[in-house]
């Protein structure tokens, strides 16, 4: 399943510049995604987990200098490192002929070693294109699909299945695969048990603010160990750390960040939540759509909006703030899993503190109007369209 504004995104950037690196998840459909790319511009596309387009890369620039005037598109490059100071030269040399954009399309799941590497050998030369899991504009035409895609997540073979079960055993395989293969593949040693448990264990804390030295007591390792953990899920994008804002307010802050699993479909699969029933009757319930929530909306931001949650310790709450872009200022929003849309006491002190320029309450309900001075009860849909929107 192929989304037209992740086809137009990676197209956009290699208009713009030499090499593209389109990252996220495995299961993701980044390989699809490029397959798509390669049928439309007639590129070379080289699988580097493959030993046969690796041998065609024993001379990479011998090989790769004959197609400077086409995309070349080298999947899973982590196979491969030192790749890229060749591609650098290469990207010079063209340059220098006239050739100054859509030279490579570089795919690869997320991890600090890949962005470092690239980053470091062909800075000024590269643009990364984050793709994540389908969101509702994609996926979810009506509520009752919208429900689907929160109990599934957007990997598009477990929202593509033909049941719940399906769905679920793909998630629970995505999530083995992970452990016992990715993970050791990016040179962490890591026990899977221990991963698992950690992982399971953030689940449960769903959108919680992270203390690492209660999970590394549950852990039995150190809270600087539990913190690296996390640090590899954040960079594999399987985990968001969303910062507090920090704000002279004077008011006291809560300086921890919150950790999300960035797919909801991952916090089910970890909780063994197989369908909507399960889910309505459990714990994480609130936390999940708020997780499922935040991860649509951040998918339609504008590019360079800058996200984080207010919290002070008096209890003045935003669950997610939006700095935007240009003039569009400070977006404060909460979010309700009902079909009424009554902002708390929490959130209106917040707004005093802050003063944004716009105030929302994303709700469960479809109807979309206004619940006080300045702020608007709205869909997770319609907020995600509003946002698509100020951001083209």
């Amino acid at each position: 399943m192929i989304t037209r504004h992740a086809y137009q995104a990676v197209q956009r950037a290699l208009g713009r510049q030499a090499a593209v690196a389109l990252i996220g998840p495995r299961q993701v459909g980044k390989t699809t995604l490029a397959h798509e790319i390669a049928r439309e511009t007639k590129a070379i596309y080289l699988d580097l987990e493959a030993s046969a387009d690796r041998a065609k890369l024993a001379e990479p620039a011998l090989y790769l200098g004959q197609y400077e005037d086409r995309l070349v598109i080298l999947d899973e490059i982590h196979r491969v490192p030192e790749l890229f100071q060749e591609l650098r030269g290469l990207i010079d040399r063209g340059r220098r002929r006239g050739k100054r954009i859509g030279r490579f399309l570089i795919l690869g799941s997320a991890s600090m070693d890949l962005l470092r590497q690239s980053g470091e050998s062909l800075a000024g030369r590269i643009e990364y294109v984050e793709l994540g899991p389908l969101d509702v504009l994609e996926a979810a035409p009506n509520p009752t699909e919208t429900n689907a895609l929160w109990v599934r997540g957007g990997f598009p073979d477990s929202y593509l299945a033909g049941n719940d079960a399906d769905s679920l055993t793909f998630r629970q395989n995505f999530i083995r695969t992970y452990l016992e293969r990715d993970v050791p593949q990016f040179g962490r040693r890591i026990p899977a048990e221990t991963l698992e448990r950690l992982w399971t264990m953030l689940a449960h804390a769903q959108g919680s603010l992270l203390n690492a030295s209660k999970l590394a007591g549950s852990l039995a390792v150190t809270a600087p160990t539990v913190t690296s953990y996390i640090d590899l899920l954040v960079d594999l994008l399987l985990v968001r750390r969303l910062r507090p804002f920090h704000a002279n307010t004077g008011k006291r802050l809560v300086r921890s960040p919150k950790t999300y699993v960035r797919d909801s479909g991952l916090v089910h699969a970890l909780l063994g939540i197989e369908d909507y029933d399960a889910l309505a009757g459990h714990p994480v319930l609130g936390s999940s759509w708020e997780g499922f929530v935040i991860e649509n909306l951040l998918a339609t931001c504008p590019p360079r909006t800058t996200a984080s949650f207010y919290r002070t310790a008096a209890g003045a709450e935003i669950d997610l703030l939006l700095e935007m872009p240009g003039k569009l200022g400070l977006w404060a929003i909460e979010i309700k899993r009902s079909l009424t849309a009554r902002p708390g006491k929490g959130f209106h002190n917040a707004r005093e503190d802050l003063e944004p320029s716009r105030a929302f309450i994303v709700y469960a309900g479809e109807e979309r109007y206004p619940v006080g001075r300045e702020v608007e009860a709205i869909s997770l849909r319609g907020m995600s369209e509003l946002l698509q929107d100020v951001g083209s």
